[in-house]
């Protein structure tokens, strides 16, 4: 088996590496950090406590040396003076050393002569009457070590100097093994965790190899693969949102191809029966009035209701597009839905289907486009007559809120399932494309709509009936317009 290979395309540019890279140096800086700040603590520890315990013993000597041995001897010349200091105030495991105040070795515990004065930082202090601490190599040894040295003072000067001395290597040893020790689990701790940043790397760059490899196929119009797995957190966000957008892309080019479909079968119905009354009457040499008026009556028709489908699909366009410009003047919405009530009766009563208009609150003009606003209650109270069963009942009620007009057209027709009551105001959407129409209407009312800064809300039980909501924004200033658009018209 070629492991090389694998250990290569493990350690190739890109995610992988850069994750398991990031998570090393994260993981490596903070060891070493701790590492660092464990050794200091260590080394402050054994030497504080050394030090502590010289310095006890160091306070105690001096105040035993002042409350009893400076009264026991007759003079400093005794003979026995310094022998019996060194025996009184030796401590365990550490050099006594007694000094003068130039910091020459008097007598000390080891025999040790030191021919020059001392003259570290320990002596200068106790000179001045403090204790002092000093670490360093010994003078000719070359030995680490750590001193404490303390004043044996007289009537308030120093005569003396006591100072401790112990060697520092077996605890520097007992140091460094713990260091080596800890740097050894530091090491192996980063081995354990570059170990799990492997696992954790693949875990990330595997499923965005996947969404990469599906968005690939979505570049080269693959939209029938998804992305499968259960991804979390916000791979599986991206996932849905793919698969999602997928969807959305066949559903799209379904409902365009419906689209296409449908209105090929708008349009050709209509010019397929204008084509064949033509050929009707060029062949009858226009010699039947009566047939000819019926023929030239269909022709009308039929050409209205190409004109309509025009229309329809160039107020779509215009208002994808953004151009199309309200001209915004003060409407009175019961004289509006009145007008269209009009409009539509004789449809209304070929069907028998009762419209019926109440009003609550004080009516107050809105600001908005008549025509557009028009355009858009037809169109509901047109829907709410086509689904509607004959001898059936339509409610359109008008309702002024402090700050809006909200109107409902509720009918009691067939109704609209849950599958499409979301989608019937999207674009080129027919629940039945099967049943005519480009599927425009309900979007283009949406869009005027909203274009007034009102809202559609379509709420319906299927067999039951449908209410469409428009709820329009009342102008705070309308009375002001109101009064300006007729003083303008006084003037003119």
């Amino acid at each position: 088996m070629d492991t090389s290979g694998k250990e290569a395309d493990m350690f190739k540019k890109g995610l992988r590496r850069s994750v398991v890279m990031h998570y090393f140096i994260v993981v490596f800086l903070t060891i070493m950090i701790v590492e660092v700040i464990f050794m200091i603590s260590i080394q402050s520890y054994y030497y504080n406590t050394i030090s502590n315990y010289m310095s006890n013993h160091a306070n105690q000597a001096t105040s035993y040396y002042q409350k009893f041995v400076g009264v026991s001897y007759a003079s400093e010349n005794d003979p026995n003076y310094l022998p019996d200091i060194l025996k009184m105030f030796n401590l365990e495991n550490a050099e006594l050393q007694v000094l003068n105040t130039r910091g020459d070795v008097l007598i000390s515990s080891s025999g040790f002569q030191v021919e020059k004065g001392i003259q570290t930082s320990d002596i200068s202090q106790a000179v001045h009457g403090n204790q002092g601490r000093w670490i360093g190599s010994q003078v000719g040894t070359g030995e680490h070590v750590m001193a404490v040295s303390t004043p044996l003072m007289d009537q308030g000067q120093t005569i003396y100097i006591l100072r401790y001395v112990t060697s520092l290597e077996s605890i520097n040893n007992k140091i460094s093994n713990i260091i080596l020790i800890s740097v050894a689990v530091g090491i192996v701790v980063l081995a354990v965790v570059l170990l799990i940043s492997f696992g954790l790397a693949n875990s990330i760059v595997k499923p965005i190899n996947n969404i990469t490899a599906f968005s690939a196929q979505m570049a080269k119009g693959r939209f029938d693969v998804r992305v499968e797995g259960d991804y979390r957190y916000e791979l599986g966000e991206l996932a849905s949102s793919l698969n999602y957008m997928a969807e959305e892309i066949v559903r799209s080019d379904k409902v365009k191809n419906d689209f296409v479909s449908s209105i090929s079968h708008e349009l050709r119905t209509p010019l397929t029966g204008i084509k064949g009354w033509t050929e009707t009457l060029v062949s009858g040499n226009f010699s039947d009035p009566e047939e000819t008026k019926l023929g030239m009556t269909i022709i009308a028709k039929e050409t209205d209701r190409l004109i309509g489908l025009v229309e329809e699909l160039l107020d779509f366009s215009r208002l994808q597009q953004k151009e199309v410009k309200l001209h915004q003047d003060p409407v009175d919405i019961v004289g509006l839905l009145t007008e269209t009530k009009l409009q539509v009766r004789t449809k209304a009563e070929q069907k028998q289907v009762r419209l019926t208009i109440n009003v609550s609150g004080v009516p107050v003009p809105i600001i908005g486009d008549f025509n557009r606003l028009k355009q858009v209650f037809l169109n509901i109270i047109d829907n709410a007559l086509k689904f509607s069963h004959v001898q059936s009942n339509i409610f359109i009620h008008i309702e002024y809120e402090p700050k809006e007009c909200i109107v409902t057209v509720r009918d009691t027709g067939i109704g609209i399932t849950q599958e499409h009551i979301t989608k019937v105001t999207e674009k080129f959407y027919q629940v039945n494309p099967l049943g005519g129409g480009t599927g425009l209407g309900l979007a283009i009312t949406r869009e005027l709509v909203e274009q007034h800064g009102g809202t559609l809300t379509i709420t319906s039980i299927s067999g039951e009936g449908t209410s469409v909501i428009v709820s329009l924004p009342k102008c705070d200033k309308v009375h002001e317009l109101i009064q300006d658009v007729e003083e303008d018209q006084a003037e003119a």
